[in-house]
């Protein structure tokens, strides 16, 4: 099967990125300064990242439009302002996530960022659920260009001008070379940034021009071990079919008018994970001394029961210590906890750690 390429590939080989398959796209794990000095770089400055992989849904309708999709999401869409972005799930009866998804409200409908691995079969669940009542567009014609760190905003204002007014978990319509672009403020590193929706044949022309600003192109590799240290989800490891938003720990994304009223696909399940407590959840994790313990390690407590396993496990350049989040037994759950992990056959002592390990960063209001 052939793989895809984004419309950032020739540039990509052009800065010396190492190409690997993820979710079906030919895409950039790292670039010739290696992994670690990409994450520094976009904690200290500003990084760019190719998501053009991800699923860019349109979903164009009335206002009957947002009623119908909260009997999907657990997400307050009757009341969401114009151009706010709400972090939710598409799940199924039993609140297993098909997905986690970023859903913007627009001006003609909702706009829903998707994982690349999982758009195609969210395009079809959604279809079948809204009984194409809607108008669905999955974009072919669009690329997402993610750019992050301190100084960001103060890069992509170069190039675009007013987007640092936008608030965090907010977007906006912008002009470039004479046409419209959506862009919101947000991102998966725990940094300021923002989310850039260009077509396809602007792309590579703005990403050199950010990178002639003084942005660096960031891979794969440092993405992952820059959201783990802000603790944030990768969907198919930290979260998949078999477990809850209530087990993943993130509760906080359902609205809690939601909890109240329900109505949505899965809500039995979450009510009764919220009033009873859930067997399983997932935690942070800190190794001691230099240990990395990978996905799939098993965790044990002091008593060498077996509790749990490590969903995502890496060293945090930002921290200076190795890092990892997974799930256990809801009674070794608490802070500092003591626990073992087995890595090679061996156990290492660890202890549950708050999330995130690094501080996020985020901009509430706009920049000054």
């Amino acid at each position: 099967m052939n793989k895809k390429k984004t419309a950032l590939n020739s540039l990509h080989r052009k800065y010396g990125a190492k190409l690997v398959s993820f979710a079906g796209y030919e895409m950039p794990i790292q670039y010739t300064k290696g992994i670690i000095e990409e994450h520094k770089s976009t904690r200290e400055n500003a990084g760019i990242f190719d998501v053009s992989h991800m699923g860019q849904l349109f979903i164009k309708g009335d206002g009957s439009l947002a009623k119908d999709l909260e009997k999907i999401f657990p997400t307050d869409l009757s009341n969401a302002k114009l151009n706010q972005s709400k972090y939710s799930f598409l799940m199924n009866e039993e609140a297993g996530i098909y997905d986690d998804l970023i859903i913007t409200k627009v001006k003609d409908g909702f706009n829903i960022v998707l994982n690349a691995a999982c758009k195609d079969t969210d395009f079809k669940i959604l279809s079948k659920l809204l009984d194409n009542k809607y108008q669905m567009i999955l974009s072919e014609e669009l690329s997402l260009i993610a750019i992050q760190g301190p100084k960001a905003f103060m890069i992509l204002e170069k190039v675009i001008k007013g987007v640092s007014n936008l608030k965090f978990m907010n977007g906006g319509s912008f002009n470039y070379l004479n046409e419209n672009i959506y862009i919101t403020r947000s991102g998966y590193t725990g940094e300021d940034g923002f989310e850039i929706s260009i077509k396809n044949d602007k792309a590579e022309m703005f990403v050199q021009k950010l990178i002639d600003e003084g942005a660096s192109l960031i891979g794969l590799g440092a993405r992952d071990t820059l959201r783990l240290e802000a603790g944030l989800c990768l969907y198919g490891h930290d979260m998949d079919i078999n477990k809850s938003p209530v087990e993943a720990n993130l509760e906080w994304a359902i609205s809690k008018n939601r909890i109240i009223e329900g109505g949505f696909i899965g809500f039995e399940k979450i009510k009764s994970q919220i009033e009873k407590g859930v067997n399983k959840v997932r935690v942070g994790i800190k190794p001691e001394g230099k240990i990395i313990a990978r996905e799939k390690t098993s965790i044990f407590s002091e008593d060498n029961k077996n509790i749990g396993e490590i969903t995502s496990g890496t060293f945090g350049p930002s921290v200076k210590a190795p890092v990892a989040m997974g799930y256990v037994e809801n009674s070794f759950s608490k802070i500092d906890t003591k626990v073992f992990l087995e890595v090679r056959g061996k156990k290492y002592p660890a202890s549950i750690s708050n999330l995130p390990f690094y501080k996020k960063s985020y901009v509430k209001g706009a920049s000054k």
